[in-house]
């Protein structure tokens, strides 16, 4: 056994003890406990750091307080997350608990008009829930998911996932691609989070600065004839969320580039204006902008 594997498995008897304990509490108690861990460990890990800086670089005209406020609300939320985990099959049914905003039925659009779409989403609130209105609207989902380097880690979030009655997962990449391609053929809607760094993909604007932005959702949209929603996952407090179901204009000209460009950065756009809604809840911890851009404005949080 090697040292990285021993490592790994070190690893993932924390993380089976960690959601063995969410399991054994209620909803509401794990997801407090969660909460209060990750804002205990949270600001002593270096992705603190990363979180700082990237708050301070897209949203600059907070105050040092409200960022410090910002910042340790973000790591709650991302506790009350995992807490969440072992009890996503009750939140995907909990019509009370999850409330879903579509005034214009799109969900069940999409379930009727007999082909498939791209589902969107990005790191927040609790990001598992953004397939609950295609769930509750009977969907038939599958989503592209970027496997932990540890896979034995990998194999305990995917049997956490089997709560959610997803058809499968695909992998991010050039076969993922083809099969997504077969599988919107066959009417199948597929969900992806497109907040992170996609090296990729193209330079698009989020907030005020280029970041590179995966293409997937534009490009195969466009080339497959099929629509795009996305769902914004909004945590009201402890374990409470309400979806809101938005869709985007996926255009078609002659000139494909521009479409793709337009559409990327349409999501884009979107995005950041629900960042801008709750900064508290998306996952300020992701490297989203380059180095140089990040590492050239001093930190004034702490």
């Amino acid at each position: 056994m090697t040292l990285q594997n021993f490592n790994y498995r070190l690893q993932a008897y924390a993380v089976r003890a960690a959601i063995a304990l969410f399991r054994a509490l209620p909803l509401d108690a794990a997801s407090w406990l969660g909460g209060w861990l990750a804002r205990k460990i949270g600001p002593l890990t270096s992705a603190h750091k990363t979180a700082v800086q990237n708050l301070r670089l897209a949203m600059p005209e907070l105050g040092q307080a409200a960022q410090r406020k910002t910042i340790a609300a973000m790591w709650d939320n991302i506790g009350r997350t995992v807490g969440e985990y072992p009890h996503l099959g009750q939140l995907m049914r909990d019509t009370e608990r999850v409330e879903i905003i579509d005034p214009e039925g799109l969900a069940n659009k999409l379930r009727e008009d007999g082909i498939g779409a791209l589902l969107v989403g990005m790191h927040y609130g609790n990001w598992e829930l953004s397939t609950v209105p295609g769930f509750r609207a009977g969907l038939t989902q599958r989503h592209f998911y970027r496997a932990p380097n540890n896979p034995y880690v990998n194999e305990i979030l995917v049997l956490l996932r089997q709560a959610m009655q997803q058809e499968g997962y695909l992998a991010k990449g050039a076969e993922g691609a083809r099969q997504a391609v077969a599988l919107l053929r066959k009417g199948t809607h597929l969900g992806m989070l497109v907040d992170q760094k996609q090296d990729e993909g193209i330079p698009a604007p989020f907030f005020g600065r280029d970041a590179m932005t995966t293409t997937a959702p534009a490009a195969l949209a466009r080339r497959m004839g099929v629509p795009i929603a996305a769902a914004q996952v909004v945590r009201l407090g402890g374990a409470r969320f309400r979806i809101f179901v938005h869709e985007f204009n996926v255009p078609k000209t002659e000139d494909r580039e521009a479409d793709v460009i337009l559409t990327t950065k349409q999501i884009n756009a979107r995005l950041e204006s629900w960042v801008r809604d709750h900064p508290e809840q998306w996952f300020w911890v992701h490297r989203r902008w380059p180095k140089t851009v990040v590492s050239g404005q001093p930190s004034v949080v702490s």
